[in-house]
């Protein structure tokens, strides 16, 4: 999955989908895509991706308390 870097907008090839998708999870291991080839893996801080389109990642992605905020909301 490739998402982008909020600041530089540049591609990262996500390398951990389970760790991407894990609310307890804040980095996540991926490749940047920048110049001629990827990069080495790094770890980056999930709060600091999104979706190219400039979409956030969803609050069950990022926050481990979404339910119950999401309860007190209502």
């Amino acid at each position: 999955m490739l998402l982008a870097e909020k600041t530089t907008g540049h591609l990262i090839e996500i390398l951990d989908n389970h760790a991407l998708m894990d609310p307890m999870e804040a980095t996540v291991r991926g490749s940047l895509h920048y110049g001629e080839e990827a990069q080495d893996p790094e770890q980056f801080a999930k709060a600091e991706l999104g979706f190219p389109s400039g979409e956030a990642l969803p609050l069950c992605w990022t926050d481990p308390d979404y339910r119950r905020r999401e309860n007190r909301n209502q």
